[in-house]
């Protein structure tokens, strides 16, 4: 599986926007450590919660 992430990617949980912003902090096989601005980090599974990315522009 090739996720479309890297670590320093802002993103957010369109399941769970209470949540607010996330930075990617790593990636190892299909789990995601994620540091949300209101919870914390939260280590996300890819094969059960779709991320979307934030663009920068």
């Amino acid at each position: 599986m090739i996720l479309e992430f890297e670590p320093g990617d802002k993103v957010i949980n369109p399941i769970k926007k209470e949540w607010g912003i996330g930075q990617v902090q790593s990636i190892i096989n299909e789990k995601i450590t994620v540091n949300f601005e209101n919870v914390g980090k939260i280590v996300i599974i890819s094969n059960n919660i779709q991320l979307e990315k934030i663009s920068n522009g």
